[in-house]
């Protein structure tokens, strides 16, 4: 179901089980405008709230993923704003997903076509699994402006890639390309530029085989422990995942499958 015109600056279409996004400003690298950013956060929404999709995948039209915000809208609500902006920023993430809708249980693949600069690399850190053309090109290059990451870039990139890598990337405002993003471990594949979307598809349908309880648990999981104690690390792993195992239904199902060797997708070894 196509629920944009091919007009819109995003394009939403649910297809089965995928939500397909694409950033569609391809004239302005696909910048995002304040219209823009308030779309998103409503297609986000409805992504979360739609039980029929289990998946989205990300990407951009033309020759660019994202390149961050169009400053000419967004600036101007910026500067001179009163004091109160930055508490009602906390709930209002960039294009939706890097704060306050940054909890959703499904996934979301990135498919990174080209250049994620500023808060467009913050969106596609904001996805879960990031993969990346050939001619990809990443860059936070906020300090250029007088800026710095304020929509997760910084807190992610910390996570990501440590400490060390993160400094390089923030202070120096250097752009770097897809070989080097997976080198440091922000992209999980590089693929030729004409097979992206296929390969971010064969993602795509790799999650959607698996266990949709699982997968959501799983990802709550691994957004739960970031930061904490390992004691306390490994007591809500446990907490969570004991929890899926006793209130799933089709655990049982599914593990007489295996051990009947009739499951979907078995590979070498199970």
């Amino acid at each position: 179901m196509n629920t944009s015109s091919p007009e819109s600056k995003v394009l939403y279409e649910k297809r089965g089980e995928v939500a397909y996004i694409t950033l569609n400003r391809p004239d302005a690298k696909n910048a995002i405008d304040l219209e823009m950013h308030e779309r998103l956060s409503q297609i986000w929404e409805d992504f979360r709230d739609d039980d029929t999709v289990r998946v989205a995948l990300l990407t951009g039209s033309g020759d660019a993923f994202c390149a961050g915000a169009d400053l000419k809208t967004h600036l101007p609500l910026w500067v001179g704003a009163d004091a109160d902006l930055p508490r009602r920023k906390v709930t209002d993430g960039f294009g939706g997903i890097t704060r306050g809708l940054h909890r959703i249980r499904k996934p979301i693949v990135a498919a990174v076509n080209g250049w994620a600069l500023a808060g467009g690399f913050e969106i596609a850190l904001a996805c879960d699994i990031r993969i990346a053309s050939e001619n990809a090109q990443f860059g936070s290059f906020e300090v250029r402006r007088g800026l710095h990451p304020m929509d997760g870039g910084i807190v992610r990139l910390v996570n990501m890639c440590g400490l060390s890598t993160a400094m390089d990337i923030i202070l120096t405002g250097n752009p770097f390309d897809a070989e080097q993003a997976q080198r440091w471990q922000l992209v999980s594949r590089v693929v030729p530029h004409d097979d992206l979307i296929t390969e971010a598809e064969a993602t795509v349908a790799s999650i959607l085989r698996n266990d949709r309880a699982a997968v959501e648990s799983a990802k709550d999981t691994a957004l739960e422990i970031i930061g904490r104690r390992l004691d306390d690390a490994l007591a809500v792993e446990a907490l969570l995942g004991y929890s899926v195992v006793a209130s799933n239904p089709t655990v049982r199902q599914r593990l007489g499958k295996f051990y009947e060797r009739t499951d979907e997708g078995r590979v070498s070894g199970d």
